[in-house]
């Protein structure tokens, strides 16, 4: 009886370490979660692809307490592409393009597709990732946005689709690998960022919601922004990945004109968005053909803030690295 005993136990300690056996990076693909950037930067030479399809449904709107008020459905549908380029080992730079189209709520669709703001940035690659370390990867980013697309002088409020201001964005993205009990790959992200932008001036109907006559400017608040991800191995190809994104964002201030009305004389505009923040919950599944090669579907759900718009966020990427 101890014999079968001890060689029941053995039988068992077998294959529990066979269950544990630790996954190589080598047998890990991904294509990334859906918000938090990669830290480490691509090798020199190399070119990184990433166009995205999303549709911003917002059905509601949460107050400056926290509550939220039911709303009429509207769609935002827009796509961003990350086209990144390995300078150096160390140093990757690129641009991020954007498009979309809205369908707000009882009012006029935009009139066509419009080109969106674009984003130029570059990263340096701090420290590296190492097996047998404890160092993870991080790299500091530069981004610089362009106010490339339409946003004041408006014949329909949807067809502003960009911010109209130059911003400047700096942030620290890091980048670190666990091994759970059962031997599989957690890959997690830690990225944080924060936006300034410059003063616009401002003319006529505008995405800041002046309208048709107005004359003055605007100052966009600055925006602060951390997301922490994690992705799960599943098997070589197959990936779950979440992102927990808070952001808070400072109060925007517009100042100026009203045209006047016949028999009065123009009038003083004065409005100040209030500061505001969210916490989003971005879950998504990555399918990689390759180590180079992968798709993501996810969803990014805003249902907790103060003084934003509550909304649901189907999306679809394609991760290509050549």
């Amino acid at each position: 009886m101890l014999r079968h005993c001890m060689v029941c136990a053995l039988i068992v300690l077998n294959t529990t370490a066979a269950a544990a056996e630790r996954q190589s990076r080598e047998d890990a693909w991904w294509t990334g979660p859906m918000l938090a950037p990669n830290a480490s930067t691509l090798p020199q030479g190399h070119v990184l692809m990433e166009p995205y399809l999303y549709d911003v449904s917002a059905d509601g709107r949460i107050d400056a307490n926290g509550v939220r008020h039911a709303t009429p459905g509207e769609h935002d549908v827009g796509s961003l592409t990350y086209m990144l380029y390995g300078l150096t080992d160390r140093v990757t730079v690129g641009m991020i393009p954007r498009f979309g189209y809205s369908a707000p709520a009882g009012a006029p669709h935009s009139a066509a597709p419009g080109v969106g703001d674009l984003t130029l940035q570059a990263g340096y690659g701090l420290t590296r990732f190492q097996d047998g370390h404890y160092l993870p990867a991080t790299a500091i980013v530069l981004q610089e946005t362009l106010p490339t697309g339409r946003y004041d002088r408006l014949g329909r409020a949807s067809d502003g689709r960009g911010a109209g201001a130059y911003t400047t964005t700096l942030a620290l993205y890091s980048q670190d690998y666990l091994w759970m009990p059962n031997g599989r790959i957690l890959r997690v992200r830690l990225d944080l960022s924060y936006a300034r932008s410059a003063g616009l001036a401002l003319r006529d109907q505008s995405v800041y919601g002046t309208t048709s006559g107005f004359r003055g400017r605007a100052h966009p608040g600055d925006e602060f922004t951390a997301d922490a991800a994690a992705e799960y191995s599943l098997t070589r190809s197959w990936v779950l990945a979440l992102d927990v994104v808070y952001q808070h964002d400072a109060s925007t201030r517009v100042s100026g004109t009203l045209p006047p009305l016949p028999g009065l004389p123009g009038s003083d505009y004065r409005s100040d968005s209030g500061a505001s923040y969210s916490i989003a919950f971005a879950p998504a599944i990555e399918y990689n053909w390759s180590s180079r090669m992968g798709a993501l579907l996810g969803l990014r759900i805003i249902e907790i803030g103060r003084n934003t718009s509550a909304s649901l966020t189907p999306a679809v990427a394609l991760n290509m690295v050549f």
